[in-house]
């Protein structure tokens, strides 16, 4: 069975940095992409990035470009989020789920949601 979870998440200050890292088992070649989201209390869940697992392209939402950074060791079939300079309107519950291609037509083509990591950022 397909299996991702997250780590990392935490209390960091606005400014500072934080990685975030998503575990994938259950997973046979790279033909899949890992996406990022986050869900804020009271609001909806939205996508963040997402990376290709065969040619690591990589796709970021307008909110996080220049900030976060997602990359992929393969060979531990783990990715990461990278947030330089978060901001208080970061603080959410990060997730991570999977499309079973290396091309992402929708944020709603996600799967397989693993139990997210809470990240607050301080003022």
């Amino acid at each position: 069975d397909v299996q991702l979870q997250a780590s990392g998440g935490g209390l960091v200050q606005a400014g500072g940095s934080l990685r975030l890292s998503c575990a994938a088992s259950g997973f046979t070649g790279d033909d899949y992409s890992i996406g990022w989201f986050r869900q804020a209390p009271g609001k909806e869940r939205e996508g963040v990035s997402y990376i290709s697992m065969s040619d690591r392209s990589t796709y970021y939402a307008d909110s996080v470009k220049g900030r976060f950074t997602i990359s992929s060791d393969n060979a531990k079939n783990t990715v990461y989020l990278r947030m330089n300079s978060p901001k208080p309107e970061d603080t959410a519950v990060y997730y991570c789920a999977v499309v079973y291609s290396s091309v992402v037509r929708s944020w709603a083509d996600f799967r397989s949601w693993g139990q997210g990591t809470l990240v607050t950022v301080s003022s």
